[in-house]
């Protein structure tokens, strides 16, 4: 099995199961491995007092997106810590895209950074997040 193939199989394995980034929208645009690109479009229900995207549903869609690229390697990972600073609103009827890029993994541990960018490739937000592997996989891998 090809990296490729493996990081395709997971992210099938994991969206089948991922029910609160399927109800917030999310799209998965592309995954390879140690990356993975989502999208979400803000909807009038996600803006906070202020008509703004309020900023769990962001901080949602970057730890969505590190999630998938720290699992594309067939195994399970989970965020452990993740620092995120926001840079720029977005509105209501904005396209968000996080892309997620593993930086290091070494190990059980993992580093990943995420940027959200919205309409016009403007940056909204930056996480840094850092992973920790536990037993099991998300698929049977053929011998």
């Amino acid at each position: 099995m090809t990296p490729q193939d493996r990081a395709k199989r997971s992210a099938a394995a994991m969206w089948a199961n991922d029910r609160a980034s399927q109800a917030l929208g999310m799209t998965l645009t592309d995954i390879a491995p140690g990356t993975a690109t989502l999208t979400m479009p803000v909807r009038d229900d996600m803006l906070n007092g202020h008509r703004l995207c309020h900023g769990g549903f962001i901080f949602a869609l970057a730890d969505s997106a590190l999630a998938f690229a720290s699992n594309s390697h067939n195994r399970n990972a989970l965020a452990q810590n993740n620092q995120i600073t926001y840079v720029a609103p977005a509105h209501a009827g904005e396209v968000l895209t996080a892309i997620a890029t593993e930086i290091h993994v070494a190990g059980r541990s993992g580093t990943y950074d995420v940027t959200v960018t919205g309409d016009k490739l403007r940056t909204v937000a930056l996480m840094r997040g850092h992973t920790r592997t536990i037993a099991g996989t998300l698929f049977e891998e053929p011998q």
